[in-house]
């Protein structure tokens, strides 16, 4: 499931161009209605701009050394890394990020990587040979959206899904990286929510799964040869999602997560002869996230999400009995994977003090290795806001819940609150490293709340499925009553609310400034959904099936009276206070064309609108120059509308 995670990966230059008094927006941005950003404002928020972050991405198949994700320039790219905190020496240097990479599995004398240009998620797969460092396009090139690499057990060929042939559909390909002439496609699908999980140990079969919704996900065996598919869970029990699936070491039988019979995601067990299952942490009252199985298939170590908080478990896999893993520290945990020698188990981990960093376990002893330890710039762990876990009645009594971070002690009086509203919809908001965020904290005295409106996952099926259809405009209803509490509180004041959020997040806020727009002070709309027709119709073709089962078919005439009917687009004119639009111009799954209609419709009401565009963006901001600009922007409009009259009183 996706998750609001905040991974900040900047650096201490910025590459904007500046002038003695204002900072000038470059080439590349469409910028509209912002006025003109002192230049003083770069060294005020500097220190929050310079932390940067390590993510996991593939160990080394022979030496104990991995790759990961970083950024020392404008872009993350990967490094290498020999030793526990060891140098980390960066290996690629292209202008665009790289969006996951997986080591040669035999000895380890090339990687592949995938990478798309300017945001627009038409991904491409890359070889880069580790002697000489050459760079080989082993797809298309065109406007294709390849990926999800999967290694033979043999290691001498790649399962990937590419919508090559008609831009639409993700189809089975299986390719000799050696050789790319090699890639022949193994079978032809219909949908945008298949990919390749594993193979088997003797490399004939597949395992792959078919995704129709988050609610709704089928395992299928796919026959290499002949491309002949058989299912392994039956396709007349709708409501069932299965994840994470990979087969034991002998073959015979699959681990995976599914939510059959529960609300939760329970890690199993299923003979694949009898389709017999065997359900394994039924007494953890929470979703299994990640499951990673070691070579040998001696353990199965997984990641269960308690709250927005994870916590690891390892298994032995002779009985199925798993203990949890101890001396990690508290937060949120991904990238999971075990190295070859089934010893070493390598995870990333964030929270609030913690940017994300990558910590080894070892399987045998439980020892626990940090392998990485990146910079917060100028910023000091222990004057980091931790969030309180906060719960509040929503308009049907149900309960709802979020993180509130408490601006810094210094501040006295009733704060301001940012609200900040995640995407997915099945998204979830956690409590992850803020980064850019404590300047709203620590220097304006802003309190930020993230709340996890129904629709969101890690609560239970149930409650993931409450916001479907035409229900949508009730976690829009959670909001209001976030309000109510908000205005309860008496450390917060009710009348200097911003709202803000991006992508499904987006959406989220414009609807609540058209619905609530008498109890916010401004709002900030990030790659936002401002008509549900509209998108559905100009999203990616390879999504849309995907999108229609969450957000109701446009084509069925009551569904698309329902989105003519709550649109914020069509609602524009209840809008009266400021807001702020930001678009990326390449954006594959909200296109510019959802925020440029809301722009104008907003203008034309006579409405105080700013708009920003990164050209060579999609969706949502990930190079840092575009970022930097985002950044200084919003806080002048935070200072120019949220915080415009106060009367400050800080404590020394």
């Amino acid at each position: 499931m996706k998750k609001n995670l905040l991974f900040f990966l900047v650096l201490p230059c910025f590459a904007i161009a500046q002038d003695r008094n204002s900072i000038q927006p470059t080439s590349n941005l469409v910028v509209e209605g912002i006025p003109s950003i002192p230049a003083s404002l770069a060294q005020q928020v500097k220190k929050y701009t310079e932390s940067r972050s390590a993510v996991f991405s593939s160990w080394h198949p022979v030496k104990r050394e991995m790759l990961i994700g970083t950024r020392f320039g404008n872009v993350p790219q990967l490094h290498q890394v020999k030793i526990p905190m060891g140098a980390r020496k960066q290996v690629t240097f292209f202008d665009e990020p790289i969006t996951g990479s997986t080591y040669e599995p035999v000895n380890g004398s090339y990687f592949l990587f995938t990478k798309d240009i300017g945001g627009n998620e038409f991904a491409q797969i890359y070889r880069y040979d580790i002697k000489d460092g050459n760079v080989t396009l082993l797809t298309d090139g065109k406007r294709s959206q390849n990926g999800g690499m999967v290694w033979s057990t043999k290691g001498d060929r790649i399962a990937y899904m590419s919508t090559s042939r008609n831009g639409a559909d993700r189809d089975i390909y299986v390719m000799d990286p050696k050789d790319p002439s090699t890639s022949k496609m193994v079978l032809q699908l219909q949908g945008g929510g298949w990919g390749v999980a594993d193979w088997s140990p003797d490399d004939k079969t597949l395992l792959v799964v078919e995704g129709i919704s988050v609610n709704e996900i089928y395992l299928w065996l796919v026959d290499v040869a002949t491309g002949k598919k058989t299912p392994l869970t039956s396709r007349e029990e709708k409501g069932v999602a299965v994840s994470q699936p990979s087969f034991s070491k002998d073959g015979k039988s699959i681990y995976f997560t599914t939510d059959k019979d529960n609300e939760f995601l329970r890690l199993a067990w299923m003979d694949i002869a009898s389709k017999k299952t065997t359900y394994i942490t039924s007494s953890i009252p929470w979703n299994v996230e990640l499951v990673n199985q070691s070579k040998d298939g001696k353990y199965v170590a997984f990641i269960t999400n308690e709250a927005g908080e994870s916590k690891l478990y390892l298994l032995t896999t002779a009985n199925n009995k798993y203990t949890p893993v101890k001396g990690l520290p508290q937060g949120v945990y991904g990238g999971l994977s075990f190295h070859p020698n089934s010893n070493d188990l390598a995870l990333s981990i964030n929270n609030a003090r913690l940017a994300a960093d990558v910590y080894v376990v070892s399987a045998n002893t439980g020892k626990v290795e940090r392998w990485t330890e990146s910079e917060l710039g100028g910023l000091v762990p222990e004057e980091l806001q931790m969030p309180d876990l906060v719960k509040w009645k929503s308009f049907d009594g149900r309960e709802i819940s979020g993180f509130y971070f408490k601006p810094a002690a210094k501040f006295k009086g009733k704060r301001p609150v940012i609200i900040n509203i995640h995407g997915g919809p099945e998204g979830q908001s956690v409590p992850s490293f803020q980064g850019w965020n404590n300047y709203y904290m620590n220097e304006l005295g802003i309190a930020m709340i993230y709340p996890n409106v129904r629709g969101s996952s890690g609560y239970g099926k149930t409650f993931l499925m409450l916001d479907n259809g035409i229900k949508r405009e009730e976690s829009v209803q959670d909001i209001g009553a976030l309000l109510d509490w908000i205005a309860k509180e008496p450390s917060l004041d009710a009348s200097r609310v911003m709202v803000t959020g991006g992508s499904y997040g987006g959406y989220m806020t414009l609807a609540v400034a058209t619905n609530y727009n008498d109890r916010i002070r401004c709002a900030l709309d990030v790659v936002g959904i401002s008509h549900f027709g509209t998108f559905l119709k100009n999203t990616e073709s390879y999504r849309r099936d995907l999108r229609r089962v969450e957000y109701g078919d446009e084509r069925d005439p009551q569904i698309a009276a329902f989105f003519e009917k709550m649109a914020p687009l069509n609602n524009a004119s209840k809008i009266k206070k400021p807001i702020f639009i930001v678009q990326g111009g390449n954006d594959p799954r909200v296109p510019r064309t959802e925020a440029v209609q809301m722009v104008e419709k907003i203008k034309t009401n006579g409405g105080n609108v700013w708009y920003l565009e990164a050209k060579d963006e999609g969706h949502g901001f990930r190079k840092k120059n575009n970022i930097d600009f985002q950044r200084f922007a919003t806080v002048l409009f935070i200072q120019k509308y949220l915080l415009d009259g106060m009367n400050e009183t800080v404590s020394q």
